[in-house]
C-alpha cells in the first residue's frame, strides 16, 4: 500500500519496504514489536529524504546516497531530540534496509552504510541477588487472586532466572514442548538455536501450573496461557514483578530480563566460564556475554588464560 499524507512514498518505495520487512520477519524471526519499530525507522528517513531531496524518494533514488545525506539526516533526528542510543538504533534499521535493496537493485552504497553510528553507553538491567530473586517469586506465588495466574507467572520466571530464557522465547512455548526433557531446544534472535539445560525446579513449577491451570495442553497452541486462553501477554509478567518490586523495594531496574541477566550473572560468580554461558544465552558474540555479565577486560584475559591450552 502506498503511504499518504506527510510520509508519502512512491509506490515503489512502498513496495520495497514492504517487502524488505517481510523478509526480516520471515527469515530473521523478528518479533512484531521490531517489524513495527523498523517500519518506523524507514518511514522517518525516506520522509527525510524527500526532504532534503525535494522530491520523493525512489529505490533508484537512494543509488546516489552519500555520508551526506547520512549525517544530514542523524543531525535532524538530533535536533528532534533523539538521544545517541535510539540514533543507533534508527541507523542500524536504515543500514540493513540499505544493504537489501543495494543487492536488490544492483547499486552500490558502499559510501553510505560507511557512516559510522554515535557511540554511546551501553545499559543493562542489573542483575538481582539470589536472595532478591528468591523473594520475588515468593510474593509473586501468591500474588494474583486466582492461583493458577500466581503459578503460572513463577514458572515463566522461574524459567527466565533458571534457564536464562528471553521472555519472548518462554512465552513462545507450546504445548508439544511438555514435558521438558534434560534441555530444551530455544530458537532465539536470528533463528539460532541452542540446548539449554533445564533444573528440576523450572520443571516442577511448570508442573505446578500446568496442574492448575484450567485451560487443556494442546501441542500447538501456547503453553503459557493467559486468563482468556490465549498466548500469554508478556505485560503480565512484568507487571507481576513490579508488584513484588514494590513490597520488596527492589529498583526499576528488576524487569523480567534482569532475572535473564541474573541467570548470567550467577552462573559467572559459581564459577561459570564465558564460553558456556555465551552458548547458554544464544549470543552470537562473546563479547556481547562479557558486556552481559559485567566482566572487564583483565577478567576476561585471565579466563582466556586458564581455559587455552598454550596459556
Amino acid at each position: 500500500m502506498t503511504e499518504s499524507g506527510p510520509l508519502a512514498l512512491s509506490p515503489a518505495m512502498s513496495d520495497a519496504l514492504a517487502r524488505w520487512l517481510e523478509t526480516e520477519a520471515a527469515t530473521r524471526d523478528r518479533s512484531d514489536h521490531t517489524i513495527t519499530a523498523y517500519r518506523g525507522d524507514l518511514l522517518a528517513f525516506l520522509s527525510f529524504l524527500g526532504g532534503y531531496l525535494g522530491e520523493a524518494a525512489t529505490p533508484k533514488s537512494l543509488a546516489s546516497l552519500t555520508q551526506s545525506e547520512m549525517r544530514a539526516f542523524a543531525a535532524s533526528e538530533r535536533a528532534r531530540g533523539f538521544g545517541a542510543r535510539s540514533l543507533a538504533r534508527r541507523q542500524s534499521a536504515i543500514r540493513s534496509f540499505l544493504r537489501w535493496i543495494s543487492d536488490r537493485e544492483g547499486f552500490d552504497l558502499s559510501a553510505a552504510l560507511s557512516t559510522r553510528s554515535p557511540k554511546y553507553a551501553r545499559s543493562l538491567p542489573r542483575p538481582l541477588t539470589p536472595e532478591q530473586a528468591r523473594g520475588a517469586l515468593d510474593i509473586v506465588s501468591t500474588g494474583h487472586e486466582t492461583p493458577w495466574v500466581s503459578a503460572r507467572d513463577v514458572a515463566v520466571m522461574t524459567l527466565l532466572w533458571g534457564c536464562g530464557l528471553r521472555i519472548s522465547e518462554a512465552l513462545k512455548l507450546n504445548g508439544s514442548d511438555w514435558p521438558f526433557r534434560e534441555a530444551l531446544t530455544i530458537t532465539g534472535k536470528g533463528g539460532r538455536q541452542r540446548q539449554v539445560p533445564v533444573l528440576p525446579v523450572a520443571r516442577d513449577a511448570v508442573a505446578q501450573y500446568l496442574q492448575l491451570c484450567p485451560w487443556p495442553l494442546v501441542a500447538d497452541e501456547a503453553l503459557f496461557r493467559g486468563v482468556r486462553g490465549g498466548r500469554l501477554d508478556s505485560g503480565l509478567i512484568s507487571a507481576a514483578l513490579r508488584k513484588a518490586r514494590a513490597a520488596l523495594g527492589l529498583p526499576p531496574t528488576a524487569t523480567p530480563h534482569a532475572l535473564r541477566h541474573s541467570f548470567a550473572t550467577h552462573l559467572l560468580a559459581a564459577g561459570g566460564d564465558l564460553r558456556t554461558i555465551q552458548e547458554l544465552l544464544g549470543h552470537a558474540s562473546l563479547s556481547t556475554t562479557q558486556v552481559y555479565t559485567g566482566v572487564d577486560d583483565a577478567q576476561l584475559m585471565s579466563v582466556y588464560r586458564a581455559a587455552h591450552p598454550r596459556s
